[in-house]
């Protein structure tokens, strides 16, 4: 039988997640990163779900079930992903070289270009988290968060 939880000591059980706060401070930089990048031709507009793609996809290009891996979706939900942002032109797929079967996704020359806004956008975001935190604190907490995701990528 389930215990009754108050609203109290759910959001309390919650905010002292380190991996809740990891989550929401990334969806606030992203949020404040994405507001800064204007409008696409047609009025296409990137969303957080794409951004999300983005750092999951190699310089090489990677193949479709890479990214759903490293995403932790489905390929259906990547592929449409892809699809969008084929659209907008950010992205293409081009058949792997290494196995004539199967299709990578790589960046397209105007996807490039939008990755290294988008790149100098967050270098900004970053700058101000800088502002706020002081030099020594923005540096403690970008060690930590290096630590953690190698720590993490380990397995």
């Amino acid at each position: 039988m389930a215990e009754h939880v108050t609203r109290e000591a759910f959001e309390a059980v919650r905010d002292a997640s380190v991996g809740q706060l990891l989550m929401k401070a990334g969806r606030l930089v992203n949020e404040r990163a994405l507001a800064r990048v204007p409008e696409g031709p047609g009025g296409l507009r990137l969303r957080p779900s794409h951004t999300a793609l983005f750092p999951h996809v190699d310089f090489e290009g990677t193949r479709m079930s890479t990214l759903a891996e490293r995403l932790g979706v489905t390929k259906q939900a990547v592929s449409q992903l892809v699809g969008d942002l084929e659209v907008m032109g950010v992205l293409r797929r081009t058949p792997d070289p290494s196995d004539g079967r199967a299709k990578l996704v790589v960046f397209a020359d105007e996807g490039l270009a939008i990755m290294m806004h988008g790149l100098s956008v967050l270098a900004t975001v970053d700058a101000e988290l800088e502002e706020t935190l002081g030099e020594r604190r923005y540096a403690t907490l970008r060690r930590a968060l290096g630590d953690v995701v190698a720590r993490l990528e380990e397995g």
